[in-house]
């Protein structure tokens, strides 16, 4: 029997409209940038490797820590031909006040992404409906979701986190690294805590099994 697919504001999961493997619909948005708010969609960053970080909202506590720590790492993902666009409900309005006000977010270079009506967070299924959470004051909101794409817009890899628990640019940068490594090297994949230099292993040999 065939399935209707998934209403986006349906509040009892988080329905997500993208899949690791599959290219990313291109959606189109506007994002805050170098003191310019610009009309963008995926498409435009083709041929590089798109990192897209949700957070619940600016002007918070737990947000403004996750981001620093991104434009700290900047140069490191810029370095590996990669674009970082951090995605919140607010309004590219909002995005100008807190980064002309808060010392942390001025330190931010990359595109800060503007989704009021939660479209991008339901497409990628971060979206807080009510009765979602036990959280009243999240409704509305996107949970802490990071998203990488390649330079073809094929979705690498997805982690979502609670709004309580922050994120790590360092591991963000390891798992790039990994995904750059095993689309370079067609057969080869990595274990866990690989790093540029370690060893890794051949995807599919048998005679592997049941001697790692």
């Amino acid at each position: 029997m065939s399935k209707e697919p998934a209403d986006l504001n349906d509040s009892a999961g988080f329905v997500s409209q993208v899949k690791v493997g599959h290219v990313v619909p291109d959606y189109e948005f506007e994002v805050f940038h170098d003191e310019k708010v610009k009309e963008v969609r995926f498409s435009d960053y083709r041929g590089k490797w798109v990192i897209l970080v949700f957070y619940p909202a600016d002007f918070t506590f737990v947000c403004p820590t996750e981001l620093e720590e991104l434009a700290v790492h900047y140069k490191g993902f810029q370095e590996l031909e990669a674009e970082v666009i951090s995605v919140s409900a607010d309004t590219v309005f909002t995005h100008k006040a807190w980064h002309d006000t808060s010392p942390a977010i001025k330190k931010i270079q990359y595109p800060m992404a503007a989704d009021p009506a939660g479209r991008l967070a339901k497409a990628f299924g971060v979206y807080i409906a009510p009765g979602g959470l036990d959280h009243v004051e999240d409704e509305g909101l996107a949970l802490r979701g990071t998203f990488v794409m390649d330079p073809d817009g094929i979705l690498r890899t997805m982690e979502i986190h609670d709004n309580a628990i922050g994120r790590s640019a360092k591991e963000l940068l390891r798992k790039l690294q990994a995904a750059q490594f095993v689309r370079a090297h067609g057969g080869q994949v990595c274990p866990a805590e690989w790093n540029p230099g370690d060893d890794t292993l051949k995807g599919g040999d048998m005679n592997l099994v049941g001697k790692i």
